[in-house]
């Protein structure tokens, strides 16, 4: 049995799902995509599988008369998508999002006509940032890491 685990930035929730998750999926509808605040919201289904919350507890946006969003109270991150038929969890709140590749897309009535082009744009590392370069090389993360600690944050940060 495979077992994920996940969170928020901050680290102030942590959660643990054990079973197959084979639900992954972007939403363009416009709720998603002011949830997320972002073009589409990258989700994956926990139906049928062990999930847990490990540390904290999300607040909560009832979003219609059917959906609920989690969120982490403290630094923003949205969490979940909450419906009667199950809950999914944002793809980017798994400790390695990679491990999900949606298989298919929802709500493309609200799908912005620029999303099927990003592929297109030029990229370039965070590091090749000339006008921000200054202060990208002072950088400290206070992000939470990808993988579990026993407490969060370190006493040196706070």
């Amino acid at each position: 049995m495979n077992t994920y685990t996940g969170g928020c930035q901050c680290g102030a929730i942590r959660f643990r799902v054990s079973g197959e998750l084979k639900d992954s999926s972007i939403c363009h509808c416009r709720m998603c995509q002011k949830a997320f605040g972002a073009y589409y919201a990258p989700l994956v289904s926990v139906r049928g599988t062990d999930f847990e919350w490990t540390r904290g507890e999300r607040k909560r946006f009832r979003s219609s008369n059917f959906v609920e969003r989690g969120f982490c109270g403290d630094c923003g991150t949205p969490l979940t998508y909450e419906a009667p038929d199950g809950m999914a969890i944002a793809a980017g709140a798994f400790d390695d999002p990679s491990a999900f590749p949606p298989t298919i897309q929802w709500g493309v009535e609200g799908k912005i006509g620029f999303v099927d082009h990003l592929h297109e744009l030029p990229g370039e590392r965070t590091e090749a940032d000339l006008t921000a370069g200054s202060f990208l090389h002072e950088l400290i993360s206070y992000q939470h890491p990808d993988h579990e600690t026993q407490a969060w944050p370190p006493k040196e940060l706070g």
